[in-house]
């Protein structure tokens, strides 16, 4: 199916929703980004942090296919966090021509600060709803992730 034929089934309740979704998640977004512990690594710098501790080590072109960049550009982020000893490289088990990267212990720690800090944040912000709010954001965030994914 087309874009364009997906279009015509919507509805304009549908579009709506998409309207007020998008907006909420940026303002969110935002919001989250603004309690960040640690302004000094840019937003793509701690996006691949992210990835190599999720993913665990990565050569230099999973990551950037991981974060939907391209080579050159990662080999440019990678620099920064190895410099900052964020990141190490290691010789691949089995390709001589590769190396995998791989997030430090001091990596670790800043993640886990900046995600504590944020979810604190929301943490306090989510106090001031009903439980019927809370249980409604409970059930709708595995469908979030679904939509960011997809």
């Amino acid at each position: 199916m087309s874009y364009a034929n997906d279009m015509s089934r919507t509805t304009n309740a549908d579009t709506e929703l998409a309207s007020a979704l998008q907006i909420a998640a940026m303002r969110l977004a935002r919001r989250l980004r603004a309690e960040r512990t640690d302004s000094s690594l840019t937003l793509t710098q701690l996006a691949a942090l992210a990835t190599l501790q999720r993913h665990g080590p990565l050569s230099p072109g999973e990551l950037a296919a991981h974060e939907r960049v391209q080579p050159p550009s990662m080999t440019r982020v990678v620099a920064v966090l190895e410099r900052r000893g964020l990141v190490t490289r290691a010789a691949h088990p089995t390709d001589g021509r590769q190396v995998l990267l791989s997030a430090t212990a001091a990596a670790h720690r800043l993640l886990l600060a900046d995600r504590r800090r944020r979810e604190a944040w929301l943490v306090d912000r989510m106090a001031a709803l009903s439980p019927a709010e809370r249980a409604v954001l409970r059930e709708a965030a595995p469908l979030l992730e679904r939509l960011a994914v997809s």
